[in-house]
């Protein structure tokens, strides 16, 4: 797939801070259309299919779900100890 060429504005101190800090423009320009894209799509979905996806993600995540609820049984909660309430 081919690739389209967008230019935009940024507000020149935080291009500089990008560079300082070796972050790739276009690849966190791309990010971000990818972060806003999932989320408008996920605004436009049903609340059927909303609850369709979440279903899907507990089951691809029952394993470590499980662990996770294991783990808190034998363990506790981290800083439980030092609760006040």
């Amino acid at each position: 797939m081919g690739k389209v060429e967008l230019n935009i504005e940024i507000d020149p101190e935080l291009a500089a801070e990008a560079e300082r800090l070796g972050v790739d423009l276009s690849l966190a320009g791309l990010a971000g259309v990818e972060r806003a894209l999932a989320i408008r799509r996920n605004a436009l979905k049903s609340d059927t299919e909303r609850e369709t996806d979440a279903r899907a993600w507990a089951v691809e995540n029952a394993e470590a779900l499980e662990a996770y609820r294991v783990r808190i049984e034998r363990d506790g909660i981290f800083g439980e100890d030092f609760r006040t309430w």
